[in-house]
């Protein structure tokens, strides 16, 4: 079984910058593909960035240029960087990861972690 547990997230006023991470733990043979969704009341879940084991990075054209996903593979972690937040990046941010439990595991599954409300006033 893994884990996904997410910190850093908070109130914040328009422009600020804000820093999640998100750490999986539990029975990990490889972490591949770790991604950062959110969801804001009454809309449905996006995909905000992803970033692959070797780096590779996608940001949604909402947040491009602004917010940066990098990752830390010794300590299975991933970071986001947010700056220049704006009000409508108000929404509770979750951490995904596909994680492969043993080298057999070819396709991995696919976990969530619980999120972290992220709030920016106008």
């Amino acid at each position: 079984q893994v884990q996904l547990v997410e910190s850093g997230g908070g109130f914040m006023h328009t422009g600020g910058s804000l820093r999640l991470s998100c750490t999986a733990s539990g029975t990990i043979f490889k972490v591949n593909t770790m991604a950062w969704y959110r969801q804001a009341p009454g809309l449905q879940r996006e995909l905000v960035t992803s970033i692959t084991s070797g780096g590779y990075t996608y940001y949604s054209e909402s947040v491009k240029g602004r917010f940066a996903t990098t990752r830390d593979n010794a300590k299975n972690t991933v970071y986001l960087q947010m700056n220049s937040l704006k009000f409508e990046d108000t929404a509770v941010y979750y951490c995904h990861a596909n994680v492969q439990s043993e080298i057999s595991d070819y396709y991995g599954i696919d976990y969530w972690g619980r999120g972290t409300q992220v709030t920016v006033s106008l």
